[in-house]
């Protein structure tokens, strides 16, 4: 009995790593912002893009510093470029977040994830991607976009002016966002603060020797050190508690990404923060649960920013990207990888 059943292909770490780059995944990204909060049911005509994503599961592995979270998402009738014929993409992304695994010997990831890549005519498992780099990469990139169209579109001489950056943990995310960051925008400062203070001169160094002209790096003792005199704050540690509040900031326009991977995602910021600012979010289904406890004002979600070109109606001083991770980033990144790997 003949099948056409295809042998899946499965894309190791190394082969992803000769593909990614800022410019791949922040197009893939805003594309996944983009289509989420609109369904197939209320886009407006034949070129807008939609998104179908379920809440995430999640499950303890004993306890909360050991979870399986588990991202199915469809992304529908987007575009990876613009010159690109409009796909659909069927992904779902396992990832596992253990906050102890840097303490292994060697340590490893705490967050480790693989991406299950489908054919959306038959449902057929096309590939299995190592998403580890993907997340990182992903995550980053969502908070490169939030910024994109949270400041700087605010102000049209912000494209050309040097802007501050501070980095409040410098692990694997607080490494990505430093780097996204500095390929992206015109970065003069950058201020990389971390509990162990190692881990943030190792990425001093790192930044050093990737950016050689240009870009300041300052490695700072606490934490007020950093975000002092920073436009745009980028926050992603594992801590229960506040690690920044708003007397600690400067006064005029400051944007600020947070990541955290905590039990609660909004327990790196002080509540005076959210007390002075504005939220958006990269979906409001996934903050009806987990951020059903945030004290803030969410004005909405990031993509629908981006589909009225940055227009927005509110004008506080503070903004906040609460970012929770969706499965349409997956999905259009691992497209985006999928078809690279495939050329």
């Amino acid at each position: 009995m003949s099948t056409n059943v295809s042998q899946p292909k499965y894309f190791a770490a190394d082969q992803v790593a000769k593909v990614l780059t800022w410019n791949l995944v922040n197009s893939a990204v805003e594309e996944a912002l983009k289509a989420t909060g609109i369904t197939q049911a209320n886009s407006a005509n034949a070129k807008a893009s939609y998104a179908i994503q379920p809440a995430r599961s999640v499950t303890p592995c004993g306890d909360y510093s050991k979870l399986l979270l588990t991202m199915p998402g469809f992304v529908g009738n987007y575009q990876l470029s613009e010159s690109g014929d409009r796909i659909n993409t069927l992904a779902c992304k396992l990832v596992t977040s253990f906050s102890s695994n840097q303490n292994l010997q060697p340590p490893l990831p705490n967050i480790l994830a693989n991406i299950l890549l489908f054919c959306p005519q038959t449902g057929q498992l096309r590939c299995i991607i190592d998403g580890t780099q993907i997340t990182g990469w992903r995550t980053a990139s969502a908070s490169i976009v939030a910024t994109k169209y949270l400041f700087l579109k605010r102000f049209p001489q912000a494209k050309e002016k040097p802007i501050k950056v501070a980095l409040i943990g410098c692990g694997v995310q607080g490494q990505s966002h430093a780097l996204g960051m500095c390929k992206t925008y015109n970065v003069i400062d950058i201020f990389l603060w971390n509990r162990t203070k190692s881990k943030a001169e190792n990425l001093a160094s790192k930044l050093r020797a990737e950016f050689r002209n240009g870009l300041k790096v300052h490695v700072s003792e606490r934490p007020q050190d950093a975000v002092q005199d920073a436009d745009v704050i980028c926050v992603g540690t594992y801590s229960p508690n506040a690690l920044i509040s708003y007397s600690m900031l400067k006064d005029g326009d400051i944007h600020i990404n947070t990541v955290g991977a905590g039990q609660v995602h909004f327990g790196e910021v002080g509540q005076d923060i959210y007390d002075n600012a504005v939220v958006y979010v990269d979906s409001l289904v996934s903050a009806k649960t987990e951020l059903k406890d945030l004290k803030a004002t969410i004005i909405g979600e990031v993509g629908e920013v981006i589909r009225n070109e940055g227009q927005r109606t509110e004008n506080n001083r503070i903004t906040i990207f609460q970012s929770m991770g969706i499965a349409a980033e997956d999905a259009t990144v691992a497209q985006a990888v999928y078809n690279a790997l495939n050329k």
